[in-house]
């Protein structure tokens, strides 16, 4: 029989210590801006019934994505290919008893059964974000703030992303009665412009022309004045002056009081799930190699009304912690993390017995210490120390015990002390 594979399933990563430190990081800045809006936090289950994404999350998640099965009691399961459908489920459940604006966020590990690329991989996590109850555009400029603050709080610059904003009720008007497409036309139409940025100006236009079919001529013409838009003023007449367009420009204003300033309408961004319903949001990282979209978001008023309730409106997004760790690598934007355990004790001589009661005293005062216990020579034990990224060495030898004054050094500073007890707390707390 050969030897089981090290390696990881295709399109997972493996956590070490070191890699967790920085995931660990991007949650702790995740729980720390959604709680300071007011957000809950919440949990879902890991299996839901495949006819949740069926209905609203579009085919391509549901035939090509999802890791789905039938379990043993013959029902058709599918491994959360995203968080959507379940919160608006679970909303659906408690219509009745939650106090609205409901302001809910979770952290969660889905999986996607897709081509593994940078940035992207098959099991992955997500902040989901989301916003019920709240029916104006205040609820999206929300939505927006947060996703504005998270960026900010990871010391990220307005020079450093930028934050595209669109309307599905404009892209409707404009399929429908700008472009003069059919339902059918416009759904592709739809997907070809999410693709835009994939493929090259003439792939576009070709594309375009076959979905126009007869009115080509003039429906690119068409086309080539919006993409020529560099602004809602620049827009067409009989879209400039639309109902969607003033609730674009009603967002821009109240995100501008929020201090939010990364902004820019780009009537190019459709997002490529079938359940949004108005305003649409994508955060896109300006550097050269990394020029992207890093998360995005929007309004998905119709979802909640699927599971049996009365409909209720709801804004929502979802920043997966692969692309915002290449965001911060790629801005060099990562602090410095080092070891959550605070203090390795190496025990020097016959004194294993007073260096544990050390170690549970350090433990008991909030440090987290690292104990010897394999009784090894003082020079592997800095070294599994220097290895494992501990910040702190403390001594405890038979001379140190008498005299309850402790050689710590410090590692990170290239600092040492002799301190006796407190002493030692009080240092490694500070």
């Amino acid at each position: 029989m050969s030897a089981l594979l090290s390696q990881p399933y295709k399109g997972t990563r493996d956590y070490y210590p070191e890699d967790k430190r920085v995931q660990n990081y991007i949650y702790e800045v995740w729980h720390k801006v959604t709680r300071s809006f007011g957000y809950e936090e919440y949990a879902a289950p890991l299996l839901e019934p495949l006819d949740i994404y069926a209905a609203k999350s579009g085919q391509e998640i549901v035939n090509e994505q999802t890791y789905s099965f039938t379990d043993r009691g013959g029902r058709v399961v599918a491994i959360r290919p995203e968080m959507t459908p379940s919160i608006s489920r679970m909303v659906a459940a408690r219509r009745q008893e939650l106090a609205y604006p409901a302001r809910l966020y979770s952290i969660a590990d889905f999986m996607r059964y897709e081509r593994p690329q940078r940035g992207r991989e098959r099991q992955f996590c997500q902040l989901n974000v989301d916003i019920f109850g709240a029916d104006s555009v205040a609820a999206e400029a929300e939505i927006i703030a947060v996703a504005d603050n998270i960026m900010k709080e990871f010391g990220a610059q307005p020079s450093n992303y930028v934050i595209k904003i669109n309307n599905r009720k404009l892209i409707n008007f404009m399929m429908a009665q700008y472009l003069g497409l059919d339902s059918v036309q416009a759904q592709l139409m739809i997907k070809l412009f999410d693709r835009k940025n994939k493929i090259s100006d003439q792939d576009f236009i070709d594309q375009a022309t076959e979905i126009f079919d007869e009115q080509a001529s003039d429906g690119i013409e068409k086309i080539q004045k919006l993409l020529n838009a560099e602004s809602m003023a620049d827009l067409p007449a009989e879209i400039r002056d639309s109902s969607s367009v003033r609730e674009v420009q009603e967002l821009f204003t109240l995100l501008e009081r929020a201090e939010v300033k990364s902004l820019v309408f780009d009537i190019t961004l459709m997002r490529g799930f079938d359940y949004y319903t108005g305003m649409v949001f994508e955060v896109f990282d300006n550097h050269p190699e990394n020029n992207r979209a890093l998360f995005g978001g929007g309004r998905y008023d119709g979802l909640v009304g699927l599971f049996g309730a009365e409909p209720i409106s709801a804004v929502g997004m979802a920043p997966g912690e692969t692309m915002m760790e290449l965001f911060l690598k790629t801005h060099n934007l990562l602090p410095e993390l080092h070891s959550i355990t605070d203090v390795y004790i190496a025990v020097l001589g016959d004194t294993a017995r007073e260096a544990g009661k050390i170690a549970r005293d350090l433990r008991k005062a909030g440090i987290n210490a690292e104990l010897d216990i394999i009784d090894r020579k003082l020079d592997k034990q800095i070294k599994t120390a220097l290895k494992k990224d501990i910040p702190r060495i403390l001594f405890v030898g038979e001379e140190e015990v008498k005299s309850g004054l402790y050689p710590l050094k410090d590692l990170k500073n290239n600092k040492e002390y002799k301190l006796d007890f407190d002493h030692i707390v009080e240092l490694i707390k500070e």
